[in-house]
């Protein structure tokens, strides 16, 4: 028989994006004063990167790609159909 309820858990999080970007970004950051024209390359390398991200991102929600709900999503839909007992 199925709960009424399921516990509170936390969602997987995925791979951090443009992680190399940013610390090449930062690495000219720190060899060069943190000099924004030292570092144009860099910098719009990790802007790139992040747009890309971010179009991917969203493109498909997570739900929609794994097919999973969240624990939130869970209780609200067996909240709506509760079990019923039966007293014998």
């Amino acid at each position: 028989m199925l709960g009424d309820r399921v516990s509170n858990r936390r969602l997987k999080l995925g791979e951090a994006s443009c992680v190399t970007e940013m610390a090449l970004m930062m690495a000219c950051w720190k060899a060069n004063e943190f000099s924004d024209s030292a570092c144009a390359k860099e910098i719009a390398t990790f802007f790139e990167c992040a747009a890309k991200a971010e179009a991917k991102k969203k493109e498909t929600t997570p739900e929609e790609s794994s097919g999973t709900l969240d624990s939130q999503q869970v209780n609200k839909l067996l909240g709506r159909y509760p079990n019923i007992t039966h007293y014998y």
